[in-house]
């Protein structure tokens, strides 16, 4: 069986309880024949109580600690294609994974006699946050070596200064594989090509059924003015027919208005004169 890495002695005594590290420190430095190694083991720093509550949590629940920076790099891949509402959304459930966690830790470190603060549990979500955000902060939280906390704004020195030991590979997290990225993202851009196709649409098929209400409208005018052109043509025609025949009567009824008028004058020449043979006797 081969001797134990620095990093696993490290991230065991990390763990341990925190008023026995520093004894727990020398008796394992003693333990080793390597000097060197014995060595690094005695320039181990002593762990805050908050970054000690984020080991133990690592190394306990390390499944779970592992799905949930899974998910975490999953969200960061993903927000690149996300609007702001999806976007606020997913800062939501972010930020309630993150205090979940975090109390979770709390309660596992309680469960080991230790008095968790409010402010040590403050500490250890901040730290819980970082990882969701950076890699490297993933990393070194599934370490389990922290020998601080670490800000979400924690620079790649801070991150670095944080933890005990080397951050391999292997305990970064897990990135699938490219061709799974590449369909997830393809799938993701067929998805948002999609919505987009469903919007417009359902915008065409409502500015379509206002054009067939405005046609209809139309139609609708165009049949009433329609018949009101047939009965106005109706009505002209029969005015053109009244009028052909009025103008057929007028000669005839100008000539014996002529006559009439000429047999009144000669009535009136009659009556005249005998008006003045009677006046005459």
């Amino acid at each position: 069986m081969a001797d134990p890495t620095f990093e696993e002695i490290a991230a065991t005594l990390y763990s341990g309880p925190p008023d026995a590290f520093v004894a727990s420190r020398k008796a394992r430095a003693r333990s080793v024949d390597d000097r060197e190694l014995a060595s690094r083991i005695l320039a181990l720093r002593k762990p805050s109580v908050a970054a000690w509550v984020v080991n133990v949590f690592a190394q306990e629940r390390a499944g779970q600690l592992g799905e949930a920076l899974q998910l975490a790099a999953e969200l960061r891949e993903a927000q690149d294609d996300l609007d702001a509402p999806a976007l606020a959304k997913l800062g939501r459930e972010r930020r309630a994974l993150t205090r979940r966690l975090a109390e979770m830790a709390a309660e596992l470190a309680g469960s080991r006699g230790e008095r968790i603060t409010p402010a040590t549990r403050d500490a250890v979500e901040g730290s819980i946050s970082a990882a969701f955000f950076d890699p490297a902060a993933a990393g070194a939280v599934a370490s389990g070596r922290l020998v601080r906390t670490i800000e979400p704004t924690a620079s790649p020195d801070d991150i670095r200064d944080a933890v005990a030991g080397e951050i391999s590979v292997l305990e970064s997290v897990p990135q699938r594989p490219p061709d799974e990225l590449q369909a997830r993202r393809a799938r993701r851009e067929a998805e948002r090509l999609l919505a987009t196709a469903e919007k417009e649409q359902t915008a065409a098929e409502r500015e379509l059924e206002k054009r067939d209400a405005a046609l209809r409208d139309l139609q609708d005018s165009a049949t009433e003015l329609a018949d009101r052109v047939s009965e106005l043509e109706a009505e002209l025609a029969r005015a053109r027919a009244e009028a052909a025949r009025v103008g057929e009567d007028l000669p005839p009824a100008k000539e014996r208005r002529a006559d009439a008028a000429k047999r009144a004058e000669t009535a009136a020449d009659a009556a005249d004169r005998a008006r003045r043979a009677v006046d005459a006797l």
